[in-house]
């Protein structure tokens, strides 16, 4: 039987200042459905991830700001840097580990995430 990791809840303050920062990082926005008055449902995907996020009015019971490491994955880690970097996006330096290369950034509310190249940057990178 297959499971798959379908939706994240990304506990936020201010939906539309969320939207906007995950547009601008390069997420999909699929869903934004005012559903009640009590929620307001806002779905996003990365791009080429088959997984998306969530957020919203009524989405989560976690604090704002709470979520931490969240991970996803590229192919060429110096690529995201320069990518997030030109889009406006404040990320940390490549942080090269014998498991693979990251960079971090954090959302308005500080929710951190991690870009992780799978396979480390060679020595002459």
């Amino acid at each position: 039987m297959d499971i798959k990791l379908e939706l994240i809840g990304v506990p936020v303050s201010d939906v539309d200042r969320a939207k906007a920062f995950y547009e601008k990082v390069g997420f999909h926005a699929d869903h934004d459905v005012p559903v009640s008055d009590a929620i307001r449902f806002v779905q996003m995907t990365p791009p080429g991830s088959a997984c998306s996020i969530a957020f919203g009015k009524g989405i989560t019971e976690m604090a704002p700001g709470s979520l931490d490491n969240m991970q996803v994955v590229v192919t060429d880690i110096e690529e995201a840097h320069a990518d997030l970097t030109a889009r406006g996006i404040e990320v940390t330096p490549i942080d090269d580990q014998p498991w693979g290369s990251f960079v971090y950034f954090a959302d308005p509310d500080g929710n951190r995430w991690a870009v992780q190249q799978t396979t480390p940057r060679t020595a002459s990178s």
